[in-house]
């Protein structure tokens, strides 16, 4: 693995800190147990790619030349303690970075090792790793809220117990990541289609009356930004599922548009939610349609206005397909992320 960038040897993993007690130890255990497996409910349980040890001879690496990074960063997160990504999220990264050759892809998580350690010869990690432009690097949360207002919430989050740490973890993380370094983010269900070197300080419209945070674009420093952390820990409600996520960005940017309707402005002060079409073409509630069969030229109508498809991983995962069929989700993966395609189809 190559030397990760100045900027982000912040964000490596400290040397552990003695604890206070054995009572706190066994708090913090039981906390994430329970985080890991609401996680699991949510973004789906270690599936077969974490078993494999490395990248099958039938998967060559492709032929990519390297290129010096012109564009910011693309960043992927992983807040749990899995270092085993599965097939979504490899075709997630693949697809940003074939789309991006000339940006640095950095994918964030919290399970790999700090220092020199090698990198787990997991399916996933060893095909990525193929990528010139993709670097895999181990999160430290710590590190990543310092300095922020996130710090004192993430403190207080650690001695409690949380319904869905690992989700809100998340919410919190791209955040704080955007307003440090600037970007873009993007959840690790989504295929990215074409290009999103033009979209700054942007974020999508889930539906009519909601924002997602699936996709992120914003400047470094940007205000808005700074506004969201804030109301983050103003108005925390862990007990609340998205209160810091979709709900969060709504809420600050009608603050931000001076607007109690997202239909009454959709760009204002240098931020803007795109249209639904742009990132989420196929609504949570009809999810199944990524599973069903498709011709080419309906598949182009019903994207021909889309940067990146959101898979909603929440609801579909577990899910199956045949990886050569003609399902929508099959055809995505064959195009915009062939390497991934080839080994989903020794395996799925």
């Amino acid at each position: 693995m190559s030397r990760p960038p100045d900027w982000l040897l912040r964000l490596l993993p400290s040397a552990p800190r003695q604890r206070v007690c054995t009572l706190f130890v066994i708090s913090f255990k039981f906390t994430f147990l329970i985080s890991v497996v609401i996680y699991w409910h949510v973004a789906g349980a270690p599936g077969d790619p974490g078993r494999l040890q490395s990248l099958p001879a039938q998967v060559p690496c492709p032929t990519l030349e390297p290129r010096p990074p012109t564009l910011g960063s693309i960043f992927f997160l992983e807040t749990s303690e899995r270092t085993n990504p599965n097939f979504l999220f490899m075709c997630s990264v693949e697809s940003a970075a074939r789309t991006h050759p000339e940006a640095r892809v950095v994918v964030l998580m919290k399970g790999l090792p700090a220092g020199n350690a090698s990198l787990p010869r997991h399916l996933g990690i060893s095909l990525l790793g193929c990528f010139p432009n993709v670097q895999m690097l181990p999160l430290d949360l710590e590190e990543l809220f310092r300095g922020t207002p996130l710090a004192a919430w993430y403190a207080a989050a650690q001695r409690r117990w949380e319904p869905y740490l690992l989700p809100v973890l998340s919410d919190a993380s791209r955040i704080a990541l955007l307003w440090k370094f600037g970007g873009i983010y993007l959840d690790t269900d989504f295929i990215v289609l074409r290009s999103l070197r033009n979209l700054t300080n942007a974020l999508g419209t889930q539906s009519r009356y909601v924002l997602n945070g699936a996709f992120l674009a914003f400047e470094r420093r940007h205000e808005f930004l700074a506004l969201c952390m804030r109301d983050f820990v103003a108005h925390y409600n862990r007990w609340v599922w998205g209160h810091q996520g979709p709900q969060l960005l709504t809420r600050v940017f009608k603050k931000w548009c001076a607007t109690r309707r997202l239909a009454d402005s959709h760009a204002c002060r240098g931020v803007t939610a795109l249209p639904r079409e742009a990132f989420y073409p196929i609504a949570w509630q009809d999810w199944k349609k990524y599973f069903e069969d498709v011709s080419p030229e309906e598949l182009a109508r019903m994207l021909n206005a889309t940067y990146a498809v959101h898979v909603w991983n929440k609801k579909s995962q577990g899910t199956r397909f045949e990886a050569t069929s003609r399902a929508l989700l099959a055809q995505l993966h064959a195009r915009y992320c062939p390497t991934t395609h080839k080994a989903m189809k020794m395996y799925l």
